[in-house]
């Protein structure tokens, strides 16, 4: 019996020593935890299979968000294409101009915008990561975008991870307006951090552009125009009433509950996991998601 008790004794301390999984924490935390997306930074990307919901990011990119907020409203996008899909990169869309056709008119969005690569550190709500990165001196999120920052020059800048969406662009620094727009959809981009604008990310449907089929042309174009995925519209969550409207709430990454979800992501104790890994990489810490509860 003195066997036994100690072997109860024990089996209760290793019960409750044992740290919680990533969904044990998300299932303990409270409202305050988590935010409600801003409607006026929101866009909804409608397709044949069902709806990307993206957050746009105006503390990165003030000028391209604000021109891609009016585009929207315009009805740019709608009837436009996912015109390209490339192995392991970014699904892209936008005005695929044919040779001979005028482009589309972007009405009373801005023609020309300033490169939008990096801001000034100062400012922005920075929670960093204790992991090393090989892109930066720093990394971690600022109001959930993965982001990067630099003591030396003042800088920080938002980092090219799976579901980041860029403003594509032409050898020219600001040669971006964000009519031309692309989404990661493969394994991290980091090189072009600092190289190009970064708008916002994916936070509900990026499966619907992952699973696009890879284009067969240079850089995963579509050579064949049928192959192209139509666009429906892509909307300010703004510009529709609240009923129609995705419910979503984002966890907030500055708080004890997003520090300890990353832990329960670095290092895996569950009972398959033999070795805690120790690090994590900037990129392969996703922010949860959820329907806001009753």
């Amino acid at each position: 019996s003195i066997a036994s008790g100690s072997l109860a004794a024990q089996a209760t301390q290793d019960t409750a020593a044992k740290p919680k999984s990533t969904q044990e924490l998300l299932d303990a935390s409270q409202p305050s935890d988590w935010r409600s997306l801003d409607p006026d930074n929101t866009l909804y990307l409608d397709v044949a299979g069902g709806r990307v919901v993206i957050e746009l990011a105006p503390q990165f990119a003030p000028a391209h968000v604000d021109n891609i907020r009016t585009l929207a409203r315009e009805g740019f996008w709608n009837g436009l294409t996912l015109y390209r899909s490339q192995d392991n990169f970014v699904v892209q869309f936008g005005d695929l101009t044919e040779e001979g056709q005028a482009p589309r008119p972007i009405g009373k969005a801005r023609a020309t915008l300033p490169a939008e690569f990096e801001r000034p550190a100062s400012g922005l709500p920075f929670h960093r990561l204790p992991d090393r990165d090989g892109w930066a001196a720093q990394t971690g999120f600022a109001d959930g975008f993965p982001a990067a920052r630099d003591s030396a020059t003042g800088t920080a800048w938002m980092a090219h991870c799976y579901g980041t969406l860029g403003a594509g662009r032409d050898t020219a620094a600001d040669s971006s307006n964000g009519t031309e727009l692309y989404i990661v959809t493969g394994q991290s981009p980091r090189q072009l951090d600092r190289n190009i604008t970064q708008v916002g990310r994916v936070v509900q449907g990026i499966e619907l552009l992952s699973v696009l089929p890879r284009g067969t042309g240079p850089l995963g174009f579509y050579e064949d125009p049928a192959q192209r995925t139509p666009i429906k519209a892509i909307t300010l969550a703004a510009s529709l009433p609240a009923q129609e409207r995705v419910a979503l709430e984002v966890l907030r990454t500055d708080t004890p509950l997003f520090d300890a979800v990353v832990e329960s992501r670095r290092n895996r104790r569950d009972d398959w996991y033999k070795r805690p890994a120790g690090h994590i990489d900037l990129c392969n810490i996703s922010v949860p998601t959820r329907t806001p509860k009753p």
